[in-house]
């Protein structure tokens, strides 16, 4: 691991704009949900029209989040991140100026498309930034994402409190955002996406200019991290959609009790995040993601069995702690899974991570109807054992600018110097 000082000066500066990109990412739209009703009311919808007109957001995210690699070869990470935020700044401050229904939909499909693109284009430009430093940091760049949502929310929350206008709000606060993302470009880093690869870059005849191929030996290991990813959002879904109602339906506490189980989550998470690299760097990814999972299993497998509000609270923590750094470090494994061509594993285990925010709440639903919302959040637990059944797949070497070790290969033993990340 190198020490501060040999970082590149330039390196620090990416990390800085990188950072700058995942808040304005999480700001964007979380600046705009505590005014939905205000969206509905002006449009004169019913919930199931909101609904569904929120529901194109995924659904344009599906669409939309397979083109990424293209874009980004064609344009590189740093331009596609931060040029797209400005396109999404744009998109939701068109949100409120819909006239009918049809068109708030298609907005929210745009918006789903954009920040699809963009958290690829982030994250990939922010494993540029990892290899730079030589140490973990991505999970601390998903930790500003979880700051700026609740940044975001709170903006929200006192612009309606103010009365300000919807239209003028989103305006003002679209356009300063999309600056600081313009900003942010300046200070991304130069060169092709693979320039911090240890891989040479020159024309040699180990390393030909053409892109790489797909081969089959990566589609299991992919396989198996869009299996993790699954989990990752099947778990985060399950503290937004299914905790207050678990508290409220299955402990019996009031509504103000009944929402501690997603601020529990939430919490727990983001501090995993931004205190999971230093855990990474010292027990490696696959050690964290499984202990992670045990973590995900256990919590909410005493809050099933002793359905109560302290362990309910202690079980939505341990799943928030658990899965904190499990998404970034798929998205680390598939972005250096060889056989692959450069961001397209990172670009399936992100629509695969979508695909499960979409299925996710429908799948406990449908159980929680036909038996109980406690079989229903069974889904969970059995989340945290996949985990630990799948996280062999994850990278276990030290570095981040190495490929990952052969998935089939025993794990390692070694001490803490050559610990798995």
């Amino acid at each position: 691991m190198p020490a501060p000082s040999a970082v590149p000066h330039a390196a620090r500066r990416a990390r800085g704009a990188v950072s700058a990109v995942f808040f304005v990412n999480a700001v964007l739209y979380a600046n705009l949900v505590p005014r939905l009703p205000e969206v509905k009311d002006r449009l004169d919808l019913t919930n199931a029209e909101l609904g569904t007109a929120i529901a194109a957001m995924p659904l344009g995210a599906l669409a939309a989040g397979l083109l990424a690699p293209a874009l980004i070869q064609r344009l590189g990470s740093g331009r596609v991140a931060s040029f797209g935020l400005v396109l999404l700044a744009a998109t939701v401050a068109c949100l409120p100026l819909a006239p009918a229904w049809v068109v708030l939909a298609g907005l929210m499909l745009v918006a789903g498309a954009l920040d699809s693109v963009i958290d690829v284009a982030q994250n990939a430009h922010g494993f540029r930034v990892q290899r730079s430093y030589g140490r973990s940091i991505v999970n601390a760049f998903h930790g500003l994402w979880s700051v700026g949502a609740v940044v975001g929310g709170l903006l929200g929350t006192a612009a309606a409190g103010l009365g300000v206008p919807l239209p003028l709000h989103l305006a003002v606060s679209g356009s300063v955002f999309a600056a600081v993302a313009v900003v942010a470009y300046r200070f991304m880093l130069p060169g092709p996406e693979d320039a911090e690869r240890d891989a040479p870059t020159e024309p040699t005849a180990d390393a030909p200019t053409t892109p790489r191929r797909a081969s089959g030996r990566a589609l299991l290991p992919l396989a198996a991290l869009g299996g993790l990813a699954a989990c990752g959002a099947f778990v985060e879904d399950a503290g937004s959609s299914w905790g207050a109602l678990f508290l409220r339906g299955e402990v019996g506490t009031d509504a103000a009790t009944a929402g501690l189980a997603f601020v529990a989550l939430s919490v727990a998470m983001t501090v995993g995040r931004l205190t999971g690299d230093r855990a990474v760097d010292r027990f490696g990814q696959r050690g964290v993601a499984l202990v992670g999972g045990a973590g995900i299993a256990a919590g909410m497998g005493l809050a099933l069995a002793v359905p109560s509000v302290a362990t309910t609270l202690v079980g939505f923590a341990a799943a928030g702690l658990g899965v904190a750094t499990l998404v970034p470090a798929v998205m680390h494994a598939a972005d250096e899974l060889p056989g692959l061509p450069h961001g397209v594993g990172l670009t399936v285990v992100s629509w695969l991570l979508r695909v499960g925010f979409l299925v996710s709440p429908t799948v406990v639903g449908l159980v929680a109807d036909a038996t109980s919302l406690r079989v229903g959040l069974l889904g969970v637990v059995l989340a945290g054992l996949t985990v630990l059944a799948l996280g062999r797949f994850l990278v276990d070497v030290r570095g981040t600018g190495d490929a990952p070790s052969d998935p089939h290969a025993p794990p390692t033993t070694a001490g803490p110097a050559t610990a798995p990340f």
